[in-house]
């Protein structure tokens, strides 16, 4: 899906907006839209973002041997 910035909008901000969420996200929208960060840390208004179908790591489970 196309999400177009609003004024003073970031990535991150994209991305808690549209998912919830930015760990693990953000990398998978930059990745996705070639040459965004090179437009700077805050987005031009209006500018088209692409939010790509999240592709969701295995889950790792931590064990504690000693408490």
């Amino acid at each position: 899906m196309k999400v177009y910035a609003h004024q003073g909008d970031t990535v991150d901000a994209l991305c808690q907006r549209y998912y919830g969420k930015t760990q693990g996200v953000t990398e998978q929208v930059l990745l996705s839209n070639p040459g965004l960060a090179e437009r700077g840390p805050i987005l031009p208004h209006g500018c088209p973002v692409d939010m790509p179908d999240i592709i969701q790591a295995a889950s790792v489970q931590t064990l504690q041997l000693w408490d």
